[in-house]
């Protein structure tokens, strides 16, 4: 586990640095903002779960912050919040059908 860790630990370290380097030179990845920031922003969300320190990375926390600001990827964060807690409170068996769907995929 400890192995497991570290390298991913690493990893997440690894793929914050290109994020940052991209970052250096441009308020969004691809310049505007853009599906690019749609779809990296929400693994960066739980970065402080991830073992790293994101002040080490300016230009991705200053991105993170301004992507995060905007009114449109708040109200979605929020819906997607509001389906995680209606899911995992609800009973019955369409409750559990959702949070198979939802919570229990694996690649195969």
């Amino acid at each position: 586990v400890a192995y497991g860790a570290i390298r991913y630990t690493n990893e997440t370290n690894r793929l914050y640095g290109v994020l940052n380097k991209r970052l250096a030179d441009r308020d969004f990845i691809a310049g505007a903002f853009s599906i690019a920031d749609m779809a990296c922003w929400p693994w960066v969300v739980p970065w402080r779960n991830q073992g790293v320190q994101i002040e080490a990375f300016p230009h991705l926390k200053a991105w993170f912050d301004r992507v995060g600001e905007r009114a449109g990827v708040q109200a979605g964060f929020k819906v997607g919040n509001e389906l995680r807690n209606n899911t995992l409170a609800a009973s019955g068996k369409d409750a559990e059908k959702a949070r198979a769907v939802l919570f229990g995929q694996r690649a195969r």
